[in-house]
């Protein structure tokens, strides 16, 4: 069953053409002229119940004018989309009780106030029974850990004890599909690990579909199966995580360490990264050699105490992928 489902959904701003000069600035208000941006040009796509979708692209490419379409918060210009069965911006009231969203730069905890306060007001907004949300409650705070800081002003909190709370109060009421919007933005690597540890958690024990925007490699990596890449208001990649790695990922390096000090370094594909006595880094281009032939290029001059291959970070399997200009559909 689909969570989710998007038909040739598009969404244009109308905004005003600057005028040059004080005279075009002068009959600029009088008989202003207006143009049409598109910020979505007609995407489609499903996601699946349970399922883990990383919604990605640059600043400006339509991921957040998505979002708000699928929460109901903006109306389409075309196309249509389905949320839990729910169209979004007509049945905002009904499927907000499915739905649950944090947003990393925005909260939803009251500032003043300690989270137990607004666990409190969620309770009474989502009309929960109280016996199911004392429950729920207690389940969450054990999980996250949030004994310590309840009766704590959300101002005095740190970023992370913050974050936490944010998604404890997201999931109060049972979210079938929670839309997580830069939710480890700012935070330490301890904290960001906790907090992938947690979502995965839920969407293994619970089946809840996440829906994840995020500019950290990290978040992709360790909590998606899916990705959706969107640059210039069109979707130009669409597939597995693992499968987006392996086609834009034409780089591999090499970590060695050698019995002796190497001598010159010199292999079609290969080039040298650092350096440093026994130690040495390469750089391998896989669409002019393979690993298996660097590696016995190299066993063939030195003997080989240690070695390790690494993938490229996701961040620049990303900027890769950006760099298309949208025109033309990579996946296939």
């Amino acid at each position: 069953m689909a969570s989710i489902v998007v038909q040739q959904l598009g969404k244009s701003f109308r905004t005003k053409k600057k005028r040059e000069g004080f005279a075009g600035s002068l009959k600029a208000l009088v008989r202003p002229d207006y143009e049409d941006k598109t910020a979505v040009g007609s995407i489609s796509f499903k996601v699946e119940q349970g399922e883990t979708l990383a919604f990605l692209g640059p600043n400006g490419a339509g991921k957040s004018t998505t979002i708000k379409m699928l929460t109901g918060i903006l109306h389409p210009t075309a196309g249509y989309a389905e949320v839990l069965g729910c169209c979004p911006w007509k049945e905002r009231t009904k499927l907000s009780y499915g739905i649950g969203s944090v947003f990393g730069q925005k909260s939803q905890l009251w500032y003043h106030l300690p989270p137990i306060d607004t666990f409190e007001l969620m309770s009474r907004i989502y009309e929960l029974r109280r016996g199911d949300y004392l429950q729920r409650r207690d389940q969450l705070i054990e999980r996250f850990e949030l004994g310590p800081y309840l009766h704590t002003a959300v101002r005095k909190l740190s970023l992370g004890e913050r974050m936490r709370c944010e998604i404890a109060a997201a999931l109060l009421h049972r979210p079938q599909v929670l839309f997580l919007d830069e939710p480890t933005i700012g935070l330490d690597v301890v904290v960001k690990q906790r907090i992938r540890e947690l979502i995965r958690e839920l969407n293994r024990e619970e089946g809840t579909t996440i829906f994840l925007t995020s500019h950290d490699a990290g978040d992709i990596e360790r909590l998606c199966e899916r990705a959706i890449v969107i640059n210039y208001g069109r979707i130009v990649f669409d597939d597995r995580v693992e499968l987006m790695k392996r086609r834009f990922l034409t780089h591999k390096t090499i970590r060695l360490v050698l019995e002796e000090e190497p001598e010159r370094v010199e292999l079609a594909g290969v080039s040298v990264l650092e350096q440093s006595g026994v130690r040495l880094a390469l750089s391998v281009d896989t669409e002019l050699t393979t690993i298996e032939a660097a590696l016995s290029r190299i066993m063939a001059r030195h003997r080989i105490v240690d070695v390790t291959v690494e993938d490229p970070p996701m961040e620049s399997i990303i900027t890769h992928m950006y760099g298309y200009s949208g025109k033309e559909e990579l996946a296939t």
